[in-house]
């Protein structure tokens, strides 16, 4: 979705989820956050679509690319 910030972006995604009995899976930017951590965090989430078949959404917003690679890491998902 693309729209300014505070216009309920990730809300909309997480009322859609629901309604659709999807759970919602968003990663939690800390300090010490990294790109190993961030690759457990997908390892995990795909690990919960794919091998537990639970339909899932990723939830990744702006604010949450901490490195240019997650973006990278991401799109060779999709491709």
């Amino acid at each position: 979705l693309v729209g300014v910030g505070g216009s309920g972006r990730s809300s909309l995604v997480r009322l859609a989820a629901s309604i659709w009995g999807y759970g919602c899976h968003s990663i939690e930017i800390t300090r010490t956050y990294d790109v190993s951590a961030f690759h457990d965090d997908l390892k995990r989430f795909m690990f919960e679509a794919g091998c537990e078949a639970k339909p899932l959404v990723f939830l990744f917003s702006d604010t949450q690319i901490v490195k240019e690679s997650f973006l990278e890491d991401i799109n060779n998902l999709l491709n």
